[in-house]
């Protein structure tokens, strides 16, 4: 009789060896974005360029969602924008109330603005960004959250700034209490004195 020649028919003499793995990966590594402490307000699909001044040329920077986040505590709202499958970010700057977005040349569905710190690099650069999206009707969406971001964080600084102001002259009163009160404790010391040097007198 002739051994059956499948290669898939068992074998008495086969050996199949068990090997415990040297290192057991039991725990899953946790990838933070710290965006976990933030409210997505805005999303959309976009393309990010920047202005190259080297070569007064506009370079692509990436395609992906822009979001506009706004922090759980302190309520501020800021850019993202992460490139597809990479997620590498290209866009990260806060929302200041001096941004200006203004429309491209010839083109009703992409905006221009100038970032004084962008975070998307280290260290943090100076960009002009250029935004364009599928059409007119989510470039005007994206404006108006955009502008609505604004007048959240304006918000909160006027709010820091009224707080600053409260306390200015709490402190003030403070000071002319303190003030007053060492002006007290002179005119009494004052008055002690005359009585001590009387008082030598008589002896």
């Amino acid at each position: 009789m002739t051994e059956p020649t499948d290669a898939l028919a068992p074998r008495e003499e086969e050996h199949d060896p068990h090997f415990e793995p040297v290192i057991k990966l039991t725990e899953q590594v946790e990838t933070k974005t710290l965006e976990e402490d933030e409210d997505v307000l805005f999303k959309m699909r976009a393309k990010l360029f920047r202005f190259a001044t080297d070569s007064s040329e506009w370079k692509e920077r990436g395609t992906g969602d822009v979001r506009l986040l706004q922090h759980k505590e302190t309520k501020k709202v800021r850019l993202v924008m992460r490139r597809d499958k990479t997620y590498k970010v290209c866009a990260n700057h806060a929302i200041s109330s001096d941004m200006r977005l203004q429309p491209n040349i010839g083109s009703d569905r992409s905006w221009v603005w100038k970032v004084a710190a962008d975070y998307s690099e280290n260290p943090p650069t100076s960009e002009t960004l250029a935004i364009r999206f599928a059409n007119a009707e989510n470039a005007q969406q994206f404006k108006d959250a955009f502008e609505n971001a604004q007048k959240i964080n304006a918000g909160l600084a006027g709010g820091d700034s009224e707080k600053k102001a409260e306390s200015e002259p709490a402190a003030e009163e403070k000071k002319e209490e303190s003030t007053g009160e060492a002006k007290e404790e002179a005119k009494e010391e004052a008055k002690e004195e005359p009585k001590a040097e009387d008082e030598k007198k008589e002896d």
